[in-house]
Parts: C-alpha cells; sequence; structure tokens
C-alpha cells in the first residue's frame, strides 16, 4: 500500500511538474511573441522613416507577402513607395489598401496623394469626393487646396489653405504652398507675406526663402528679406535675385547681384558664374 502511495505521489507530481513545463512554455512564447511585436514595431517606424526608401519597399514588399491580411504592412507598403517616388506603384498598393475591409478614409486620402504625384489629378479629385465631408484633417485639407488650386478655383483654394494651416502645429509647408498659389496669380505682396510667415514656422525651409526672393524681386525689391540663412544660402539667394532682376529688364542691378553671389559663397558658384558669363556675352552682342 505505501509503494503505491508513494508511485501515486510521484505520478502527480510529474504531472505537475509536466503541467508546469507546459504553462512555463507557453508563458516563454507568449514573451516572446510580445517581444517579436515590439521589435517589429520599432523596425516598422525606422523602415518609414530613416531607412532607404527602396530597402523600405522591399522590407515591406516581403512582409505582405507573408502576411497578407495586414493593412498596416500594406500602409507601409504604400508609404514606402511615395517615399521612393514609385508614385505609380504606390497608387496600385494605396488602391489595394482602400479595398481592405479595414481601410479608412485616411487611406483614400493617401490614395488621392499618390494620384496626384503621379499626375492624375482628376481621379484624386474624384478619391476626395468619396471621402466623407465631416471628416476633417490636415492632409485632406491641403490636397483639397492643391486641386482648387489646378483647377483655378481661387475662392476655394484660400479656403482650403486657411482650414490646412488651422489643423497643424507645423503649418510651414502648406503657408509656402499658398504662398506659391499666391506668386502664381500674380498677388505678389500677399504671396510675400505667406512666404514670411511659413519662414517663422520653419526657418530651414529654404524653398521658402527662395519663393519669398522671387516675390520680392517681382515687385523689384532687390534687398534681401531680413530672414535667417546661412552664407551659402544667402549667395543662393542673391543668384535667385539677380535672375528675377534681369529678367525684368533690371540689367545692371542683376549683375551686381551674381558678383555679390559668387564673392558671398564660400566655394566656386558655378551657376552664378555661368549666369554672369551668359549675362555678358549677351550684353556685348
Amino acid at each position: 500500500m505505501r509503494h503505491i502511495i508513494t508511485f501515486a505521489l510521484c505520478l502527480g507530481s510529474a504531472i505537475a511538474l509536466s503541467a508546469c513545463d507546459r504553462s512555463g512554455s507557453a508563458e516563454v512564447d507568449r514573451a516572446v511573441k510580445n517581444v517579436n511585436v515590439i521589435d517589429e514595431t520599432n523596425l516598422n517606424d525606422i523602415m518609414l522613416t530613416v531607412a532607404d526608401p527602396n530597402e523600405a519597399v522591399d522590407y515591406f514588399r516581403r512582409a505582405t507577402q507573408d502576411n497578407p491580411d495586414r493593412i498596416d504592412l500594406q500602409r507601409g507598403l504604400g508609404q514606402s513607395l511615395v517615399r521612393a517616388k514609385r508614385n505609380t506603384e504606390a497608387v496600385t498598393t494605396w488602391t489595394a489598401v482602400t479595398n481592405h475591409p479595414d481601410s479608412t478614409p485616411d487611406d483614400r486620402i493617401d490614395l488621392a496623394d499618390a494620384l496626384i504625384r503621379d499626375g492624375a489629378w482628376d481621379k484624386a479629385e474624384a478619391e476626395l469626393d468619396r471621402v466623407p465631408p465631416t471628416f476633417e484633417s490636415y492632409k485632406r485639407y491641403r490636397l483639397e487646396a492643391m486641386i482648387a488650386d489646378s483647377n483655378k478655383e481661387w475662392t476655394k483654394a484660400d479656403s482650403f489653405y486657411e482650414t490646412a494651416a488651422g489643423l497643424t502645429t507645423k503649418p510651414a509647408s502648406v503657408m509656402n504652398n499658398w504662398g506659391y498659389s499666391k506668386l502664381s496669380r500674380g498677388d505678389y505682396g500677399e504671396a510675400e507675406r505667406l512666404f514670411t510667415q511659413a519662414i517663422t514656422y520653419d526657418r530651414d525651409l529654404f524653398t521658402a526663402k527662395n519663393n519669398l526672393v522671387l516675390a520680392r524681386g517681382a515687385q523689384r525689391k532687390y534687398d534681401m528679406p531680413v530672414v535667417p540663412m546661412t552664407q551659402v544660402e544667402q549667395a543662393k539667394l542673391m543668384h535667385t535675385m539677380a535672375l528675377s532682376a534681369i529678367k525684368q529688364g533690371d540689367i545692371s542691378i542683376g549683375k551686381g547681384l551674381l558678383q555679390q553671389a559668387i564673392e558671398t559663397h564660400p566655394q566656386h558658384f558655378e551657376a552664378a558664374v555661368r549666369s554672369l558669363r551668359a549675362l555678358e556675352a549677351n550684353v556685348q552682342n
């Protein structure tokens, strides 16, 4: 009887240990899975931000092939294709995302963005029209403004730009786009104001600085604007201002600005040198 009891105790202990082993193994599996999810999330973020765009495309393409139902990976592929400027492929990917059962209005907006980048403005407008009017986002209104601009619907464009600027804490880019819209319409004073405002939000946005110089040059304001700029930027902006002056027939001012640009640049400024030589050759002829 004692042997039977001992055997039963041993058997019970073995079963308990076996159960503990299985339970422990399951916990380890869950822990490893959680770690893998965290690692994957971090890797996805890296691929979408600092990784080489084409490497990111390869990564997300493999990931979507292994997990064809995961919309987050499909979105990552679409974003990576846009970063890589592979716009036609991006349109195909974002179209697939919008057909996914878990797609959101943001996905359709990203499809519209890819279509604009691919030059399909009418299709982009049609996609934005399918977004519920109650869905408001910075990107939606920025794209709406760009489409209104392309259609020369200036009142709508201004309204959309203003709304977009109010929906982001970093409005420099949309201010720059709005300013360029004003510049293209010949409203140089308002363009100058918007470019200046864009630079106050992002002092490193050189595109806005260059556009600001164009707006001032169109008004024959040939002095350099008072905005933050490096020495190289100053030389480049002088070059832009010079070309603007020459375009308006102010040849001597343009020549002087070209010479200043060459002297200001810390290295050899080939573009300005070529412009000056071309100007002098035309004047002699």
